[in-house]
């Protein structure tokens, strides 16, 4: 995020729903995020990491959001946009990283 011109507000916020992996910003967006992580093997055919971002997952990270509003808001100039983003890390069995994938917008 930071490598996209974004600034990190916060990491792993604490709340009643969870914890918020990160919270970033930029002129025009503040942006709520959820990482997930998965060991992927070859030929398994299994789903990748978004595939744990259902709709519970979503409402629970709103919900975080909406606390994280509530108790930090931002000091200074917010963002007028705010937004739901996902990353997804891939490792082999090994521990080899495989990918990194961001989706902007994600839900």
């Amino acid at each position: 995020m930071e490598a996209r011109g974004f600034e990190i507000v916060e990491r792993n916020f604490r709340s009643r729903y969870g914890e918020l992996d990160f919270v970033a910003r930029d002129e025009r967006f503040l942006v709520f995020c959820e990482v997930k992580t998965r060991v992927m093997s070859r030929d398994s055919g299994q789903p990748g990491p978004f595939a744990a971002i259902g709709g519970r997952k979503q409402r629970q990270v709103r919900s975080m959001a909406r606390e994280w509003l509530g108790q930090r808001g931002l000091e200074g100039h917010r963002p007028p946009e705010l937004r739901f983003d996902a990353i997804g890390v891939s490792f082999d069995p090994t521990g080899r990283l495989v990918a990194i994938d961001h989706l902007e917008a994600a839900f």
